[in-house]
Formats: structure tokens, sequence, C-alpha cells
């Protein structure tokens, strides 16, 4: 049984960041600082940690919990907003680590007024940021019935894309969808058949949450910006909860690492390909202990890298 909010894989999390006391830490998950609490009791009296989320309950939690100590900075934003937050705090090439952790958090599934839970009766909102773009029942009563079907098989993987996306639009034609019962019934009703162990509204409901809040292009967005802040051995540690994130972030670390992109033919030494990140081990996941403590991170995939200096500084 979950109490409450546990973090994810946090002793490898604090493993793979490799903690130096006088460190400067990001991360950029606050949530409810789960994380953020364990990197902090391993810094020391010059060492730094900045705290980010785009979730105004979260920095209200950081601000209550974390603001009080010197060493911690609170800045409320998204992904994409990293490089625009860090600018001008002297920080470029000096980040010693890197922290995602990805996807909805227990407190956001757990509150039934934020609406990301076909499990809690409330409106069907999703938003991470209440106050930024369209709720998901904004989205659903505009969105075309192409474009629904498209983000259910793309975001959630839904076999059933078509028909619960033709659904949808019937319904909203004689009645708002603007609850979570309303939207996890009219799904279950939808699908002929059903997942072991899993509610029939599981995917359709991940898929919308990705849609409106841009999760895959906020992530997209932010990665490359990572490089810019991090030190040479500073190291970039992100949590995947889902296939297409953490595809995404398999292939920007590979990328990374392989350095510039000149034709295979050329007779052209490793580095002087300046490759940009060297991958630490294999993909981690929760251990048995972990999960019966905290089934929700039965998902969780940790990736690990590490930066490398520029070419300049291998002359």
């Amino acid at each position: 049984m979950v109490q409450g909010h546990l973090p994810v894989l946090k002793n490898e999390v604090l493993q793979a960041l490799a903690i130096q006391a006088n460190g400067i830490y990001i991360d950029v998950t606050y949530g409810r600082g789960g994380h953020s609490r364990a990197i902090l009791q391993q810094l020391g009296a010059c060492g730094r940690l900045l705290v980010m989320d785009r979730d105004p309950d979260a920095i209200t939690h950081a601000r209550q919990h974390m603001a009080h100590d010197a060493r911690c900075t609170v800045l409320h934003a998204r992904f994409s907003q990293l490089t625009e937050k860090l600018r001008n705090r002297n920080l470029e090439g000096r980040v010693s680590g890197i922290l995602f952790d990805l996807g909805v958090s227990s407190p956001q599934l757990d509150t039934a007024s934020r609406g990301f839970s076909f499990r809690q009766h409330g409106p069907l909102d999703m938003r991470m940021d209440c106050d930024s773009g369209p709720s998901a029942a904004a989205w659903l009563a505009r969105v075309e019935e192409k474009e629904l079907a498209a983000t259910l098989r793309n975001f959630g993987e839904e076999r059933y894309a078509r028909r619960i996306a033709h659904r949808i639009i019937a319904r909203r034609q004689t009645q708002a969808i603007e609850t979570t019962d309303d939207l996890s019934a009219l799904v279950a009703a939808a699908v002929p058949s059903r997942e072991p162990g899993k509610h029939p509204a599981t995917r359709t409901f991940q898929a919308i949450r990705m849609q409106v809040n841009q999760e895959l292009q906020e992530l997209e967005a932010v990665l490359p910006q990572t490089l810019t802040w991090l030190r040479p051995g500073g190291r970039l540690a992100v949590i995947s909860f889902h296939s297409l994130e953490d595809r995404l972030v398999k292939r920007f670390v590979r990328e990374q690492a392989k350095g510039d992109p000149y034709p295979p033919d050329l007779p052209v030494r490793f580095d002087q390909l300046s490759p940009a990140l060297r991958l630490l081990g294999k993909p981690l996941r929760a251990r048995d202990d972990e999960l019966e403590c905290n089934p929700r991170a039965r998902s969780a995939v940790l990736r690990v890298a590490e930066r490398l200096p520029a070419r300049q500084d291998h002359a």
C-alpha cells in the first residue's frame, strides 16, 4: 500500500548523480520533494540545489518545505523554460547533476479536483499547471475525431482508439464531457474487451493527459538544454514511465554519445567527433522490495549519462 508520496528509485538516483558535497544540482521535477530532500541531505554548506516544477501546488509545497534552506532555490517553470530560468545565474557549465522524474506525480493522481485519475470523481482537468492552457474537457470539446484517434493511438497505444474517439465525438454532440466519471464510463462502454488487471480507461486518460500538457514536446525541448548547464563529469539522470518518453531519452543520449554526424567512411578519430555525453551502465528498474512498498514504480526506467568535455578541452 502506497503511503503518501514515495520517490521512485531514490537510492539509484543518488548513486547515479554521484552527489558531491559542494556540487550544484537541479531537480527539474520537484513533485513533493522526495528526491530533492535526499539530494539536499548529501550537500555541504557550499552545495546548491535548484528545484523546478510546472505545478503550482508542487511549488507551494517546495516554498513551504525547502525555501527556508539558503542552499535551495525554487523555480516555477516548464521543462522548456530551463535555460530561460537559469540565465543570469552564472551556472553555465557548472551544474553537477540534473534529475528528471517524468510523468504524473502521486499527489496529482490522488487529488480528485485535478482530474488526472479515472478512479477519482472530479472535473476533467488534467493540467499540471491549472492556470495555463486548455483543460482536458476543453480540449475534448473542440478536437476533431481524426486527431483524437491519433492521440489515443500514439500516446496511449490504445488499440480501440478509433472506436473510442468516435464515441466521444458522438456523445459531445448532445452532452458535454466534463468529469472524470463521464469520460471513464464512456470509454468503458466503447471498449469491447479489457486487459486483465487494467481499467479500460487507463490508456485514454494517459494519452489525453500527455496531449493536454504537451509532455513529449516539453521533454524534447529541454534535453538539449541540459548540455549547456552540465559541467564535464556532470550527470544527467532521467526516470521515465512511458515507452515514448523512454524512447525519446534513449535516442537523445545515444545521439549525443556518438558525437558529430560525420559520414562513417571519413578518417575521423572518436575525440574529433566531439561527443557530448557518455552512457553510464544499463537502464535501471525498481527492485522487488521497492515495488512492494510502491507499485507505481513498476514501469519506471532510469537512464544515466555523463557530460563529456567540449572538443577544445581535449587539446
